[in-house]
């Protein structure tokens, strides 16, 4: 019975939406400063040819690959988060995306490396890693019923959701703190956050950098999913994807994002009879969303509504077993 459920297909589906969940708050936290980036498909690709290249070359171990992509992605962040602070909205957006696209043409023209349009096979599988981990320790798939793909994709899916868990729980804390509190000031007039001492350098550097080293983190990761890249997956149509989970989803709120990826990832494979249309059907669902919805699906009085709803629910049901125990 599990093994019917826990389908391969599936399970690496449930591993996109996670990771497209980490690039959805990559872009959120730039959102959340006042700074409209589309450079994240750039720290992306950074962080994937980082991470693939140690571990094919090098055989750096999977993790230590990982961890070097995030932060070479986000040294790349503070050089182009430091002359980007001049620029702001439209500009700033150019100026990243053009970043974004000067990054994979130089992985399509630097062969002897990245083997240019070929793309990079052969990476480690962090599946395969791990499996082979805990086949070491004794762990027999048969013991639970599934097969070795089943179980390859279930660590994967599991990994990543505890990535994600820890990554919400962070972000969440950090709103809450002065950080998160001077990137609200920011946001809303950086005249008057400068004026009240907040240092807006420092801030607004700080944000940009925190979402490329999560862009970064997010490709390495896919990088390890796949098994293979090439430049075309970080090319100008993946940073418009990256934005549209943070706008259709709602860029107020870290939740917002979450939704964001978690249904523009699902939709193109509920959808896969059109999916020659999937960047029509996005383009449509922009335009429908500034046109009615301009701070996207889910916002702080969507979050608030909720939050009054669970009360008065536990409290009617606390009042009806007080009722029922008298």
């Amino acid at each position: 019975m599990v093994g019917e459920i826990l389908n391969p297909y599936y399970l690496q589906v449930a591993s996109f939406v996670m990771i497209n969940i980490i690039l959805g708050i990559s872009i959120y936290i730039t959102l959340s400063s006042g700074q409209l980036s589309l450079g994240n498909a750039g720290f992306m690709g950074i962080g994937a040819y980082t991470s693939a290249l140690l571990t094919i070359h090098l055989d750096v171990p999977i993790v230590v690959g990982i961890i070097a992509g995030a932060l070479v992605a986000g040294t790349f962040g503070v050089l182009i988060g430091i002359p980007a602070l001049r620029l702001q909205g439209v500009y700033l957006a150019i100026a990243t995306l053009g970043f974004g696209e000067v990054i994979r043409v130089i992985f399509l023209n630097w062969e002897s490396v990245t083997l240019g349009a070929v793309g990079l096979s052969g990476i480690p599988h962090l599946g395969r890693e791990l499996f082979k981990s805990l086949s070491g320790m004794g762990f027999d798939p048969d013991m639970i019923g599934l097969k070795n793909n089943q179980v390859i994709y279930l660590l994967v899916l599991i990994l990543l959701l505890l990535i994600n868990i820890f990554l919400v729980w962070f972000f969440i804390r950090q709103n809450k703190s002065r950080v998160g509190r001077a990137f609200a000031a920011i946001k809303m007039d950086e005249k008057a956050a400068e004026s009240m001492g907040i240092n807006i350098t420092y801030y607004k550097v700080l944000s940009f950098t925190q979402g490329a080293i999560l862009a970064g983190f997010a490709g390495a990761i896919y990088a390890h999913v796949m098994a293979y890249i090439s430049p075309a997956d970080f090319a100008y149509h993946r940073a418009i994807e990256i934005l549209i989970f943070s706008v259709f989803g709602g860029s107020e709120v870290i939740w917002g994002a979450i939704f964001g990826a978690t249904f523009m990832t699902i939709l193109p494979e509920a959808l896969r009879f059109i999916s020659e249309y999937r960047y029509m059907i996005y383009g449509v669902i922009l335009v429908i969303m500034m046109a009615f919805r301009p701070q996207g699906i889910i916002d702080s009085s969507i979050l608030q509504w909720l939050k009054k709803n669970m009360k008065l629910k536990r409290g009617s049901d606390h009042g009806t077993r007080i009722k029922k125990h008298h």
